[in-house]
């Protein structure tokens, strides 16, 4: 059965000069492919410093000042592996979220807004077109040259927009964004504490990214709360290597940061969650834009961002999501 999109060309000016490639100057080379992907910008790299020093001192916390002096060493070991294995976790999916260009886009034709009567393709990273194949990569800046759109040989009722800021070629659903001074595909929204774009090729170790800040979290909030209690019933001399004044502040301070990284990360996670499952982003959802793209299953949502099929990749960061066969049948018409 074939299946038809139900989204329609935007209102907008079709004419030939609406593109104005003659402004556009041709972009510059790639560079070679695997470049790091990576946002010179103060404010977010400062952040994601702040991010890792905030983690580095629970890491502190947790060791010095209240495993590591304990008597109990069974209870040190266990929750010792399993908050550094979650800080792992946190400070690789950090990595990844920020080092990982956002967009998954498509070459040539599949710039193009598609023709009544395409289909949809049975393989998530082919192109609806089945004209180029889709490859990481940002939105080419400067690609609305004259040459460029020449060689893209559009048909009768096909359109391409140009984004009057990067100067670009911009695919369906894409949003401009001021830091990375790219257009984004699926942009849900620029996070400083990654120092990127929430895009659609990055969302899945942002979205672990904010599960193991939240897990680690609520871990230390309850390693505090039961080295609280075990110093009140001992001698506060005893339950730590440090001054009692001096591990009184340092677990307060580690409180005070656990408590408001888990009510924060939690928060980000549930509304990432939501945004993946009904397959419209953050700013799509502040815009209030019109649906144009086909409505999925939440479950074949949730496949697009981790990877076909479903497996412990899904929780590591570490595994690129594989987008491999789309269900036909789960495709809501």
């Amino acid at each position: 059965m074939m299946l038809v999109p139900t989204h329609h060309f935007r209102d907008i000016e079709r004419k030939p000069e609406y593109l104005q490639p003659e402004q556009c100057i041709p972009p510059p080379d790639p560079g070679p492919v695997g470049t790091m992907w990576f946002i010179r910008d103060g404010c977010g790299i400062a952040c994601a410093i702040v991010t890792w020093f905030l983690v580095l001192y629970a890491e502190f916390v947790v060791l010095f000042v209240m495993l590591i002096p304990s008597r109990d060493y069974v209870y040190s070991v266990i929750n010792g592996i399993l908050f550094n294995l979650l800080a792992f976790l946190a400070l690789a999916s950090h990595c990844r979220a920020m080092l990982t260009d956002p967009v998954r886009t498509c070459t040539e034709t599949a710039f193009t807004l598609f023709g009544h009567g395409s289909s949809f393709p049975e393989n998530l990273g082919e192109p609806l077109l089945g004209q180029s194949k889709c490859l990481p990569g940002a939105v080419p800046k400067g690609n609305a040259t004259k040459e460029f759109i020449e060689s893209l040989q559009l048909k009768p009722g096909q359109v391409v927009y140009k984004c009057p800021k990067c100067c670009s070629i911009k695919p369906d659903r894409a949003h401009h964004c001021s830091v990375c001074k790219r257009c984004i595909r699926k942009m849900d929204h620029h996070c400083p504490w990654v120092n990127n774009c929430v895009g659609e090729n990055n969302q899945k170790y942002f979205v672990l990214f904010t599960m193991y800040i939240a897990l680690i979290s609520l871990h230390a909030l309850i390693m505090v709360g039961f080295h609280f209690l075990h110093c009140f019933e001992e001698d506060w001399t005893k339950c730590s290597s440090f001054s009692p004044p001096t591990t009184v502040i340092l677990l307060i301070l580690l409180c005070f940061e656990g408590l408001l990284f888990l009510i924060f990360t939690s928060v980000m996670f549930g509304t990432q969650v939501h945004s993946i499952c009904t397959d419209e982003t953050g700013i799509e959802q502040l815009k209030k834009e019109e649906r144009r793209w086909a409505k999925k299953t939440k479950w074949m949502n949730m496949k697009a961002v981790f990877g076909h099929p479903f497996s412990l990749g899904w929780a590591s960061p570490f595994a690129t999501p594989d987008q491999g066969k789309a269900d036909p049948s789960q495709y809501v018409v």
